[in-house]
C-alpha cells in the first residue's frame, strides 16, 4: 500500500512538471493555449494515475516538445520516459511511436547513427503486430525517416530504397491524406537529383506539381517542389523557364510567410544561378538576402549562406566570409556533439533515478515488512501476556470462589453444630421432664385416685381438684415436652446466619436494626454462590452505613416476587451524591458482586434523609 502511494505520488509530481513546463513554453509564444488547456483537462479528468496514461502524458508531451518548439532535450527526455512505460505494459506500437519520435529529433540533430538504430528497432516492434492502418501509416513513417539518414549518410541506393517502401505503403492505405504521399514524392526527388539523375527527380517533381489545386491547399510545400523542380532544371542546364520558376516560387512563399524558412533556399538558389550568369550585383543581393533570413535560425543554412557568399565575394571579403563558414561549421559541430552528450546524460540520469527509485523502493518494502513483523510480534506478545493475565485472573476468581464456598460451609456447619447442641439439649429437658417430673406427678395422680374411697363430700370435692390440677399440669408439661423435641423448620440455616451476622456488626457499629423475612424463601434451593454475594453485599452496606452515613436505625427485609429475591436496606443516615459515589471501591465491589450472581443492583439516596439499597437476586 505504501509503494503505491508512493508511486501514486511520484506520478502526480511529473504531471504537474509537465504542466509548468508547458505553461512556460505558452508564455514564451511557443504553443498554442488549446493544447496546454487540453492535456490539463486531461490531468483534471484522470480518475486513476496508472501507466498507460502517464505513458500517453510523455508522448503526448514530446511530441508538443519536437513540433511546436526547439527544446529537443525536452522532447528527448518525454520521449525516454513513455518508451519506459510503454515497455513495462509490452505495449509494441507505443514503444514503436516514442522511438520514431526519438529516430526524428536524433536525424534532425545529425545523431544518424542512432536514428537509424532507433528507426529499424521501431519497425521490427511493427511487424510483430496486427497491420492495421496505424500500424503501416506508422512504418511508412519510419522507412520515410530512413530514407533520408541514408541520404545524409551518402548510401543513396539504401535511401531510394527505404523511400520506395515509404511511398508503397502509403499508396496501399485507402484514404490517406494525399499530402503524405506527395512528402515521399518530393524526398525521392531530392535523392535524386542529389546523385544527379535528373530525369528521374523531375518526374517525381512533375507528378507532385500535376495537382493544380496544391498551390491553394499547401502553398508553402508548393513553393518548396517548384523550387527543387526548378533547381533540378539549372543542374540538368535547362536554364529556359529560369529565373522566372525561381521568382514564381520566391513569390508563393512570401505570401503565405514573408522571409521564412522556405525564401532562404530560393534565395541561395537564385543567387547560384545569377553567379553562374555571371551577374555579381543580383548574385550577391540574394546571397545576402538569404544569410540575413538564415541568421535568424543560426543552422546549415546560414553556413551555406556564409560558403556561397565567400565564393561570390573576392579578396578580404570573401575571406571573411569564409573564415565565419569556418567558424560557425565547428560551433555547429560542437553543439551537435553537446546536443548528442545530452541525450546521452538524459538516458544516463533517468536510469540512475530509476535505480535510486528501485533501491528506495526497496528500502521502504523492507521498512514495511519490519515494522508488520514488530507489529505483529508485539501484538502477539501483549495476546501471551494479556491471556497469562486472564488465566490469573480466572485462577483468583476460582480460588475465590472455592475459598467463598469453604466460608459458607464452614459458616453452615458451625450453625449446624449450634443446632444440633440446642437439639441436644433439648432432648434432654424433654426426657428429664416426662422421665421424671411427669412420672412423680402420674404417681401423684394415682394416689389421690385412691383416696376416693373416702365417701365424704369434703374429701371427694378435693380429690376432685388436685387431680384436674394434676390433669392440667401433665398435658402442659406434655405439650412443652412435644415442642422442646421438634426440630427447627429446615432451611432456616441461612437466615440464622444473617441474624448472628447482625447482631454481631450492629453491637459493633451502635446500631439498631430490624429484620424481616418471607418464609416462602426456600434458602436450601438458592445457589450457595449467590448466597455468598448475598452475603457479602449485605458486610459492605453495614461497613459503609458505619463509615459515611451516621445511621443509628438499619432496616433489613427479605421477599420473594417472581422467583427473585428482593433484599432492601433501609438506614436513616446523611445520604450521600449517588452520581459522584459511583467510583467508590465500596460501590464498585457490590456492582462486581451483584454482576457475578447475574442479579441487579438500586442506590437511591437523599441528603440528610438516608440511603436505600435494592437488589434482586435470582434463587438460581
Amino acid at each position: 500500500m505504501k509503494k503505491l502511494i508512493s508511486s501514486f505520488l511520484k506520478y502526480v509530481f511529473i504531471y504537474i512538471v509537465c504542466l509548468v513546463n508547458l505553461g512556460c513554453l505558452f508564455a514564451q509564444g511557443n504553443l498554442p493555449k488549446f493544447k496546454i488547456d487540453s492535456i490539463r483537462q486531461h490531468v483534471i479528468n484522470s480518475k486513476v494515475v496508472d501507466s498507460l496514461q502517464m505513458a500517453n502524458a510523455h508522448y503526448k508531451i514530446g511530441e508538443l516538445y519536437r513540433k511546436g518548439t526547439p527544446l529537443t532535450d525536452s522532447a528527448y527526455y518525454h520521449y525516454y520516459k513513455a518508451e519506459k512505460f510503454f515497455k513495462s505494459l509490452k505495449n509494441n506500437y507505443g514503444v514503436a511511436a516514442t522511438l520514431y519520435g526519438i529516430a526524428e529529433i536524433q536525424r534532425n540533430q545529425k545523431d544518424y547513427i542512432a536514428s537509424e538504430v532507433n528507426s529499424i528497432e521501431a519497425i521490427s516492434l511493427l511487424e510483430q503486430l496486427e497491420q492495421t492502418y496505424k500500424v503501416k501509416e506508422r512504418k511508412s513513417f519510419l522507412y520515410n525517416t530512413l530514407g533520408i539518414v541514408f541520404n545524409e549518410l551518402g548510401q543513396f541506393e539504401e535511401s531510394i530504397r527505404y523511400h520506395k517502401k515509404s511511398l508503397d505503403i502509403k499508396r496501399g492505405l485507402k484514404g490517406i491524406n494525399k499530402s503524405k504521399i506527395d512528402n515521399s514524392l518530393n524526398n525521392l526527388g531530392f535523392v535524386f537529383k542529389g546523385i544527379e539523375e535528373y530525369g528521374k527527380a523531375l518526374k517525381y517533381y512533375n507528378e507532385i506539381l500535376s495537382n493544380k489545386n496544391l498551390i491553394n491547399e499547401r502553398p508553402d510545400f508548393y513553393a518548396l517542389v517548384l523550387d527543387n523542380y526548378t533547381h533540378t532544371l539549372y543542374l540538368s542546364k535547362d536554364h529556359r523557364q529560369l529565373p522566372n520558376l525561381y521568382f514564381k516560387a520566391l513569390k508563393v512563399t512570401d505570401s503565405v510567410n514573408p522571409g521564412g524558412y522556405n525564401s532562404i533556399i530560393i534565395n541561395q538558389h537564385l543567387a547560384e544561378y545569377y553567379n553562374d550568369k555571371k551577374n555579381k550585383d543580383s548574385a550577391k543581393y540574394y546571397a545576402y538576402k538569404a544569410k540575413e533570413i538564415s541568421e535568424q535560425y543560426h543552422n546549415d543554412d546560414l553556413l551555406k549562406s556564409l560558403l556561397l557568399l565567400s565564393e561570390i565575394e573576392e579578396g578580404d571579403i570573401s575571406a571573411k566570409h569564409l573564415k565565419e563558414y569556418v567558424t560557425l561549421n565547428d560551433s555547429l559541430q560542437k553543439n551537435e556533439r553537446a546536443i548528442r552528450n545530452k541525450f546521452a546524460r538524459i538516458r544516463f540520469e533517468t536510469q540512475q533515478i530509476e535505480q535510486e527509485n528501485v533501491r528506495i523502493a526497496k528500502e521502504r518494502l523492507w521498512l514495511l515488512i519490519i515494522s508488520a513483523v514488530l507489529i505483529i510480534s508485539s501484538f502477539l506478545l501483549y495476546l501471551v501476556i494479556s491471556q497469562r493475565n486472564k488465566n490469573k485472573e480466572l485462577k483468583f476468581i476460582q480460588k475465590q470462589q472455592e475459598t467463598n464456598e469453604e466460608i459458607y460451609n464452614l459458616m453452615l456447619s458451625q450453625n449446624e453444630s449450634i443446632e444440633e447442641a440446642r437439639t441436644l439439649e433439648k432432648k434432654r429437658i424433654s426426657e428429664e421432664l416426662h422421665d421424671g417430673v411427669l412420672g412423680r406427678l402420674f404417681g401423684t395422680r394415682l394416689s389421690l385416685d385412691s383416696l376416693n374411697m373416702s365417701n365424704s363430700a369434703d374429701a371427694i370435692k378435693t380429690r376432685e381438684q388436685y387431680i384436674e390440677e394434676l390433669k392440667t399440669i401433665e398435658q402442659d408439661i406434655r405439650k412443652v415436652s412435644h415442642e422442646l423435641n421438634t426440630d427447627f423448620v429446615s432451611g432456616s440455616g441461612f437466615i440464622d446466619i444473617i441474624k448472628t451476622f447482625l447482631e454481631t456488626q450492629t453491637d459493633a457499629y451502635n446500631l439498631t436494626y430490624k429484620l424481616k423475612h418471607d418464609d416462602t424463601i426456600h434458602w436450601d434451593e438458592v445457589s450457595n454462590k449467590n448466597k455468598i454475594h448475598t452475603y457479602r453485599i449485605i458486610q459492605e452496606s453495614l461497613h459503609n452505613i458505619h463509615k459515611h452515613a451516621n445511621a443509628t436505625q438499619v432496616n433489613i427485609s427479605f421477599n420473594l416476587k417472581n422467583n427473585v429475591i428482593c433484599l432492601k436496606m433501609v438506614d436513616n443516615g446523611a445520604g450521600f451524591d449517588v452520581n459522584k459515589a459511583k467510583s467508590g471501591i465500596g460501590l464498585k465491589n457490590m456492582n462486581s458482586r451483584i454482576n457475578e450472581i447475574n442479579g441487579s443492583i438500586e442506590i437511591a439516596s437523599e441528603k440528610d434523609v438516608g440511603t436505600t439499597v435494592s437488589i434482586k437476586v435470582p434463587i438460581t
